[in-house]
């Protein structure tokens, strides 16, 4: 191990034998009593010495027998460290394309944050490289959305829609005011191919069939149609729910904009218990439904473009979370903001015992990760059952939160 303190830590002394690790109250983590000589070696810890060499450092600042591999070790504990050539194999192929990682630098700050273990931030960035996710939809959400799991390293992204591009679907940094007229769903995937570091090959008729690739980690539902994003119709969820796919729905109706629910099929509530939930609270919800279905389409709906940004944004972090072994906040629960208001909200989707999803009697009998508990990866790199990371792992001693 070539271990670092964290560099997306902001360090800073609160007094002359405590030091701060980080800024915001989510993050940050004061250690103490530390002592002049090891706040010095401290600075040596930037992921260009190994253990040898940090100890010979060591011994020259006069520092005990055994001090170095304490501080190395306490700080591990505390979650403070990375490993600048940890990881695994991936990680140092990834270490080995510096255009694209250099591109991803920022993201594996940010994933170091919410990794524990030295080398677990590089090691979930790489694992995105072999992740497949469909996004069904390319409208002002499901173009953007598939473009920033593109540009977060995400492998494959496959998009699907039908039509051709309209003035009213363009979008910065989604579909391109040139693609006006152009089919729909090759546009967005020319938008996947452009975000994405390092250009991943573009399937085509060489490229081997559908059954002998890996199937997707996750599809995300963004449809343009706005009943389609207010009820989900159960129907369209069916090859998912039989599959075993985790899906994550997302879009604007009116003006509203939801992220939510990701559904574990037959752990989580789905677009199912959803509809029969509505309909135990509103009789009258079903007859609603089959007339905004059948009723005349508008031309055009109502899409703020802000709005939609920020439900692909909110989107693609909580599929991204999940993609990295995370359970987001939005399993079982959709998150609801309305303009002009712009105050976010959640509603629970419990899992309802008239569907047959089944998430209701298997609900009896386990417990869900809750928000951000860590979860075997799709990629099959996260850790096990057994040695699953707690969302809020207990402090060591010497340590504890700041209070900022």
């Amino acid at each position: 191990m070539h271990p670092m303190v964290k560099p997306a830590l902001r360090r800073g002394w609160r007094d002359l034998n405590t030091v701060q690790f980080g800024m915001t109250p989510a993050h940050a983590l004061t250690l103490g009593p530390v002592d002049t000589a090891t706040g010095s070696f401290l600075e040596l810890l930037n992921g260009t010495r190994g253990p040898t060499l940090l100890r010979e450092e060591g011994r020259r600042m006069d520092l005990p027998d055994g001090h170095v591999d304490r501080v190395v070790e306490g700080l591990a504990r505390a979650g403070l460290l990375d490993d600048s050539r940890g990881g695994g194999p991936d990680a140092d192929a990834l270490r080995g394309k510096k255009e694209v990682l250099d591109r991803l630098r920022p993201d594996l700050a940010s994933l170091s944050l919410t990794t524990s273990e030295p080398g677990d931030a590089m090691r979930h960035l790489a694992a995105r490289r072999a992740l497949r996710v469909r996004v069904r939809g390319a409208g002002r959400v499901g173009a953007v959305l598939a473009g920033l799991l593109s540009g977060a390293g995400v492998g494959e992204i496959d998009v699907l829609d039908g039509g051709r591009v309209e003035p009213w679907d363009v979008a910065p940094g989604g579909l391109p005011a040139e693609s006006v007229g152009d089919r729909r769903d090759e546009t967005a995937r020319r938008v996947v191919r452009r975000a994405a570091p390092g250009r991943p090959p573009r399937r085509g008729p060489t490229t081997p069939p559908e059954g002998s690739t890996p199937g997707f980690s996750l599809v995300i539902v963004a449809p343009r149609d706005d009943v389609a994003v207010h009820t989900p119709d159960p129907a369209a969820a069916e090859s998912l729910m039989t599959s075993g796919t985790p899906h994550l729905y997302a879009g604007v109706v009116e003006g509203t904009g939801v992220v939510g629910p990701l559904v574990l099929p037959g752990e989580t509530g789905c677009a199912g218990c959803l509809h029969a939930d509505r309909t135990d609270r509103d009789p009258a919800w079903p007859r609603l439904v089959a007339q905004w279905r059948s009723g005349r389409q508008r031309q055009v709906r109502a899409c703020d473009l802000t709005l939609a940004t920020t439900v692909a944004g909110l989107a693609a972090a909580h599929a991204l979370a999940f993609l990295d072994g995370r359970t987001p906040s939005s399993a079982g629960a959709r998150w609801e903001i309305s303009l002009p208001g712009l105050r976010w909200h959640t509603r629970p989707v419990e899992a309802h015992p008239a569907c047959p999803c089944g998430a209701a009697g298997k609900g009896k009998q386990e417990h869900t990760p809750g928000d951000g508990e860590r979860r075997e990866t799709m990629a099959g790199q996260g850790p096990s059952a057994e040695a699953r990371h707690e969302a809020e792992p207990p402090r060591p001693a010497g340590t504890w939160r700041a209070h900022v």
